[in-house]
């Protein structure tokens, strides 16, 4: 199977690192998962800026594990704004298969969905309204937009359905 290149974005409490974490689990072994939020926050303690370090070193971790034979999720709010241009780049750069989505949930659901998280008290409601950006959809590439009206597991089949990742029927 070639490496698909897999982008997920959307809101903080979206449900991004979840449904990763199900397909990584349901797929198995040789999935690369590039998390925006590691990249920035552990490896650079970085705050989220134009021309960041982790912009590109989202791109070359994605590029290297594609290379390599790696599925490549890469994982983030990653505002169209700084990481756009990287985006579609990196969809350019990739022969094989790429798919990219969206979550599209109300910021009300995304501090709903943030209280039940482990990480809650790291950060408050007022600091996700700072980051929240209603539909911060690409250009180009297109992304698949998911509504909060669908469930992890119908999100998770979902996608392991369109990019071929899941298990064979």
């Amino acid at each position: 199977m070639d490496p698909r290149l897999v982008v997920i974005r959307g809101n903080s409490g979206s449900g991004k690192s979840s449904i990763v974490a199900a397909i990584r689990q349901a797929h198995g072994r040789g999935i690369a998962w590039i998390e925006q939020d590691y990249i920035r926050r552990i490896i650079f303690k970085e705050l989220d800026e134009p021309d960041g370090a982790n912009i590109q070193a989202i791109r070359h971790l994605a590029e290297h594990a594609l290379d390599r034979g790696y599925h490549a999720v890469v994982e983030g709010i990653m505002p169209t704004v700084r990481y756009g241009d990287m985006l579609a780049e990196l969809r350019a750069g990739h022969a094989g298969p790429s798919y990219f989505y969206y979550l599209d949930v109300p910021f009300a659901e995304t501090v709903r969905r943030h209280a039940t998280r482990s990480k809650a008290s790291e950060f408050s409601d007022s600091d996700m309204a700072d980051w929240y950006r209603p539909r911060d959809l690409l250009d180009e590439p297109r992304e698949t937009v998911i509504d909060e009206h669908s469930s992890l597991e119908t999100t998770v089949a979902r996608i392991l359905a369109e990019t071929g990742l899941g298990p064979p029927a």
